[in-house]
């Protein structure tokens, strides 16, 4: 089964949302609680979530990938950002759940709700008691809550139990198929893929420790795991990573896990470097290791206050010895060695012809007048991914988005009723997971002639492509300075979009990765051997949306010398997605001389590295379409 598959079966049923949230009030009641938040994480800060830790999900309706949910005893709210404003409309029952859209006048978030309801009882005076599960959060986000709702009244009582676990497990939910949960096989991945060895990571980290001047570390995000000891598994749709906690010190490495699915090969390996526990081990080996002088190195986004609260409990509520600094695994997984870059390069390849012959598919079918929907272009791309080699499944769900549906940024499983319709837009962004590594790329296509509105947004949204993938930075440069290198072009056109210019990708790991990417958030500086994706967007309800995406490994370009001494280092974009776009849709007087000798330039190398992979007649077809 692939984590497509796996993520189709595992698709939730839906229930009487008013059932289930007069359900979550009794224990409010029960635990003395005027409110309770669900944050879409789970005890691992996943962004994409195994079907039994959805609890968001399951409680209010709503499928998006983030978004917090927030009940108390007359009112529930799920608050969503641009990307999800149309799915959210679609997917809550606006009789019980009022959706917040985040940025839109008369919308507040998260901590002004939190602010008006606890001042509001203040008025009375009354202290409202906020119940959240610690594990749900990180250090950061548990920090900027207190901080704003307590001077407002408002006290944080963290529960052990997590009360959607409560409900689901009480009738007549209980009665539910239970989902499977830690149970996937683990494989290894060899040092021909990794370019590393685990002994040689673990070094590595121990190093960082040391300079760190930390003596521990609890290691819980999955991609990290999965990462530093070069084992992948399927616990999680589309992201190749096993649910485990990890402890690593100066001297020994601690791997918390379901034992009974590593098979006796794996075991022996992994013996060789690391100790191998149970995963419920996790806090009791923790604490453990605690001595009086002891270090803690946590990283504030990447631990979760549940852990914070082992360590504290450990200490009889005495503050530990910690050391808050990024998480040195972070930042070893993001910077890609030569070989990761290697197999990325050829899973992208691969992924690239597999979105160009399904492109190709598409333009014959509508030539031929042949009716196809949006399931059937996500069906066709897989199809294609599956047919390259070493292919392990998808690396997100497709989103086939055509007319009015492609304007919803994160739009969902595409429709096998939703026709390809002459006139419309159809958003195709996908990616694959290949045991080299994982992809994720974008192209918007005309199905039939596009009309002169339609070229002239996607010629603008192309221009903030290439302005991005272009730009030449100097060392320190950070993803805020680059996505407003990428919107400068939009904003003179009074364009705008709502989501990040770019983000972190993983090498055979999650689709999404930290701690890069192009964002007004980012503050991280790209380095040598980051991946990431550029993708900028124009969406309008009603309308249709228009995105293209690419992914790129940052590079450093030659160090130029002077008289005095050598310039600081300055990097550059090198693609990894060679997929051309519709040619169909660009206004080419629209562009200035930079980017049209960028787009000649890449049109050229796209057909230098797919002719030698595609057909006579593929290769015919491709020429045409990439005619200047």
């Amino acid at each position: 089964m692939t984590p497509f598959d796996l993520a189709q079966a595992h698709a939730p049923a839906q229930t009487d949302v008013a059932t289930k949230l007069a359900a979550l009030r009794s224990h409010l009641v029960a635990h003395k609680l005027d409110l309770y938040l669900v944050p879409s994480a789970d005890e691992h800060l996943n962004e994409y979530l195994p079907e039994l830790k959805q609890r968001r999900q399951w409680i209010s309706g709503f499928t998006g990938s983030a978004g917090d949910f927030l009940v108390g005893q007359e009112h529930a709210w799920v608050f969503v950002d641009s990307r999800y404003y149309e799915q959210a409309d679609l997917e809550v029952d606006a009789r019980h759940i009022h959706t917040a859209k985040v940025g839109q006048p008369d919308h507040k978030t998260l901590l002004e709700t939190l602010e008006d309801l606890g001042r509001a009882a203040q008025t009375t005076g009354t202290t409202l008691r906020l119940g959240y599960d610690p594990f749900t959060l990180s250090m950061s986000q548990g920090r900027d809550l207190q901080r704003q709702v307590e001077p407002c009244g408002i006290v944080l009582v963290p529960i052990a139990t997590n009360l959607v676990d409560q409900v689901r497990s009480q009738a007549p939910w209980n009665a539910e198929p239970r989902p499977e949960y830690a149970s996937s096989s683990l494989f290894y991945l060899p040092d021909a893929l990794t370019g590393e060895s685990i002994t040689q990571k673990l070094e590595r980290l121990r190093e960082k420790l040391v300079t760190a001047n930390a003596d521990i570390l609890p290691i819980t995000k999955l991609d990290q795991i999965a990462w530093l000891f070069n084992v992948r598994g399927w616990d999680v749709p589309y992201n190749p990573v096993f649910i485990a906690y990890a402890i690593a010190t100066r001297h020994a490495t601690y791997l918390f896990t379901n034992l009974d699915r590593i098979d006796p090969p794996l075991r022996e390996l992994l013996a060789q470097a690391v100790t191998l526990l149970p995963y419920d081990h996790y806090g009791p080996t923790l604490t453990s290791l605690l001595t009086p002088t002891s270090r803690v190195l946590l990283d504030p986004k990447h631990t979760t206050m549940g852990t914070v609260q082992l360590l504290q409990d450990a200490t009889g509520g005495d503050r530990c010895k910690i050391v808050e600094t990024a998480h040195p695994v972070e930042g070893m997984k993001a910077r890609k060695n030569t070989t990761e870059i290697e197999q990325m390069q050829a899973a992208n390849l691969k992924a690239s012809r597999a979105k160009t012959r399904t492109i190709k598919w598409i333009f014959d079918q509508v030539a031929q007048g042949h009716p196809i929907t949006e399931a059937d272009v996500a069906r066709t791309i897989e199809q294609y991914y599956a047919a390259e080699t070493d292919f392990q499944g998808l690396s997100f769900n497709t989103i086939a988005g055509t007319g009015a549906n492609s304007s919803i940024v994160h739009y969902g499983t595409p429709n096998p009723q939703a026709q390809l319709r002459s006139g419309d837009l159809l958003l195709l962004d996908s990616g694959a997971q290949y045991a080299s590594g994982t992809t994720d790329d974008t192209r918007t296509i005309a199905i039939g002639t596009p009309t002169p509105e339609q070229r002239d947004r996607y010629t603008e949204i192309l221009k903030a492509h290439i302005n991005c993938a272009m730009q030449k930075f100097p060392q320190g440069t950070t993803g805020a300075q680059l996505d407003g290198i990428a919107r400068a072009t939009l904003w003179h056109a009074g364009l705008d979009y709502g989501h990040g210019t770019g983000h972190g990708v993983g090498a055979f790991l999650n689709v999404h990765e930290g701690p890069n990417g192009i964002s007004k958030r980012v503050s991280e500086t790209l380095e040598p051997g980051m991946i990431t994706s550029i993708e900028p967007g124009y969406y309008q309800p009603g309308w249709g949306g228009i995105r293209i995406e690419n992914l790129y490994v940052v590079k450093a370009l030659p160090t130029e010398t002077t008289d005095s001494a050598p310039q600081s280092p300055w990097y550059c974009f090198e693609s990894l997605t060679y997929i051309p776009f519709d040619n169909r849709l660009i206004d080419h007087t629209q562009l200035d001389a930079r980017q049209r000798t960028w787009l000649q330039t890449y049109n050229q190398t796209i057909l230098t590295k797919l002719t030698p992979l595609l057909t006579p007649e593929e290769t015919q077809w491709l020429h045409s379409i990439c005619e200047f």
